[in-house]
């Protein structure tokens, strides 16, 4: 199986990366861009066979390690 997680700043956390993103692409020419969000992608490969299973394993994974839940907010998507 295999497990998207994307990972995203949670509204109203300031996103300074994001900034730069838009700021730059305004100094490319690109003006209608109002707002940029950065976020990760991690995709993970899993030996689990049953996709509840492999849920709960990957939302361990989240709250343990790979999403700073203070700041971060995070979905998961299994295949």
């Amino acid at each position: 199986m295999k497990a998207r997680v994307t990972i995203m700043l949670k509204d109203g956390v300031l996103d300074p990366q994001g900034e730069a993103i838009r700021h730059a692409l305004g100094g490319l020419g690109h003006k209608d861009v109002a707002g940029v969000r950065q976020g990760k992608l991690i995709e993970l490969d899993l030996t689990a066979t049953d996709a509840d299973a492999a849920r709960a394993e990957v939302e361990a994974m989240c709250k343990g390690l790979l999403a700073n839940t203070v700041i971060e907010k995070y979905s998961i998507e299994i295949a």
